[in-house]
């Protein structure tokens, strides 16, 4: 085994919103705390220009400024955060172990808010439009679309909260889904069905972004006739789901169908010390604040796990 300064009360694998706030509250708590981020901090709010969402900015906040104040907020109290990739955990144990790009690291507790991917459509110039017209959070960017027109991609129960959501700020919302009717809920489809300002493209995957400096328009393909179409629109919301990020934990933790950790309101999970938070666990909302909310109550928790088992 390593020495011991490589054994924490608890490790947190994650520098979004859920892990930063976690670490905050672990550490003015007075546990000895790490946190692996392999990216920039704040995860996957680093990629929006704009959060109105956030309670405190009364003029809204960018993802990077607000990823960067987490964690300046956490390490106040005294969080260390290294950046490196986690690359295998043994969660079993009772002494957890952590292996790194950059060494192996041994904890009382483990705090999992890797978060969620969003899923891509994968075609040509995706990635280099995010921010400039393809975007993957209505409630996040949506206020900057304010009287005019987009196109949300998908359909199920993500992609028709998007479209109603969209449709009472914007002045048209398309809504383009592969298959010829809805896999959302039905009590989404009356709503979507009278409200006057959407317009279905069943049948019909997007094949192109159409853009200058910013999107201008998508062409679309019916998968039935092959035939193409382009519609003019100021902004694309990608909402064909999320991916967990929870390849590191499948053999270890109970995970639902869906790729998430189970974990409940306690974010506690199958193993004991082990807890999951923000995006990556079962939940029905996902947001920066329900993430941050996660962060305090597993900080809650770890500290009474690490009391009891003394």
């Amino acid at each position: 085994m390593k020495a011991a300064t490589n054994i924490y009360d608890t490790i947190i694998i994650g520098g979004g919103p859920a892990g930063y706030t976690a670490g905050l509250y672990c550490a003015r708590a007075g546990l000895n705390s790490l946190l692996f981020e392999r990216f920039a901090s704040g995860g996957q709010m680093t990629q929006t220009s704009q959060i109105d969402n956030y309670p405190g900015f009364d003029e809204g906040v960018d993802g990077f400024t607000l990823g960067f104040k987490m964690e300046q907020g956490a390490k106040r109290f005294g969080l260390k955060s290294l950046q490196e990739e986690v690359l295998s955990v043994d969660l079993v144990p009772t002494l957890k172990e952590i292996t790194t790009d950059g060494g192996t690291y041994y904890a009382k507790s483990i705090i999992i808010a890797t978060g969620a991917d969003h899923k891509h459509l994968g075609i040509d110039k995706e990635k280099e439009l995010v921010g400039r017209g393809v975007g993957y959070c209505a409630a996040c960017d949506g206020m900057f679309y304010k009287n005019k027109t987009v196109a949300v991609v998908g359909g199920g129960n993500s992609a028709a909260a998007d479209a109603l959501l969209l449709s009472r700020l914007c002045e048209k919302v398309y809504l383009v889904h592969r298959r010829d009717s809805m896999r959302a809920t039905k009590i989404y489809h009356e709503p979507l069905k009278n409200t006057s300002n959407i317009e279905f493209k069943y049948n019909s995957t997007v094949e192109e972004f159409l853009h200058e400096d910013t999107i201008t328009g998508i062409t679309l393909n019916n998968v039935l006739t092959g035939e193409k179409e382009s519609i003019k629109c100021d902004g694309v919301f990608i909402s064909i789901g999320r991916s967990p990020v929870t390849k590191l934990f499948t053999n270890q933790l109970d995970i639902d169908n869906n790729g998430y950790i189970i974990a409940d309101e306690s974010t506690r999970t199958s193993i004991p010390g082990v807890f999951a938070v923000g995006d990556v666990r079962t939940k029905k909302v996902r947001q920066i604040v329900t993430a941050t909310a996660d962060g305090a109550v597993a900080a809650h928790y770890v500290e009474e796990y690490i009391e009891q088992n003394k």
